[in-house]
């Protein structure tokens, strides 16, 4: 399994068969993305919450690619309504794919997106739990630390996670760090900063605070296999 950072929350997934996942697909607007909204191959989209800074690019890369679209039931239903073929989930629910199996965790996040203009919530905003052929990801969403964390690894012991760093609206680097001793994950890697102003971090001083060779820097479009 190759697992690659595009900016932001957007990490990419190739599975040995080839089979191409796209999680948090915010490509456009996003000047640390190397990915082109526009070429990038999808067979699958995660989506964490209803953020524009984690749909992103969802419904045009759908439509192109005919990407499944894995989300919470309310985000699914609204890409659904726009031709768009979905999976709705809630926190604590799980589904085996022909691809995978995703359990959806708890976040604590906020989960709104603009339509016509206005706000809409669009459903509680969530983690992802992703294994296939005995690896196991975890990709946080936007959360705050939370204790139930230590639950999360338990089925599915983690071999790597993807954990927010850029504090102001998610964990900082220090909660993120104690969120890797909760998860007892065996990687980490930081996201979900330097995007803007307010979420500038330096990701050595969350790599610092963990074990030797748990943290793992990615530039954008670096990867790593698991």
């Amino acid at each position: 399994m190759k697992l690659s950072w595009h900016g932001q929350s957007c990490v990419a997934i190739t599975l040995e068969n080839g089979k191409k996942i796209l999680i948090d697909p915010f490509i456009t607007g996003n000047d640390l993305s190397d990915l082109d909204a526009e070429t990038v191959e999808c067979d699958v989209i995660m989506i964490t919450h209803g953020h524009s800074d984690h749909i992103g690019d969802t419904e045009s890369i759908a439509k192109r690619t005919g990407a499944l679209i894995v989300s919470n039931v309310e985000i699914a239903d609204f890409l659904s309504s726009k031709g768009l073929n979905t999976h709705g989930m809630q926190p604590g629910g799980g589904h085996q794919f022909d691809f995978g199996y995703i359990k959806m965790t708890p976040a604590i996040h906020g989960s709104a997106y603009p339509i016509d203009g206005k706000l809409f919530t669009l459903g509680l905003a969530a983690g992802l739990l992703f294994h296939q052929n005995g690896k196991t990801i975890y990709h946080a969403g936007d959360t705050a630390l939370f204790s139930d964390m230590k639950l999360i690894g338990e089925d599915f012991p983690i071999d790597i996670a993807f954990l927010p760093i850029g504090d102001n609206f998610t964990m900082g680097p220090v909660d993120a760090a104690k969120a890797v001793s909760f998860l007892q994950a065996k990687k980490a890697v930081p996201i979900h900063y330097n995007t803007f102003p307010l979420i500038e971090q330096n990701p050595e001083n969350f790599t610092c605070l963990l074990e030797k060779d748990v943290g793992i820097i990615l530039q954008p479009g670096e990867s790593i296999e698991i």
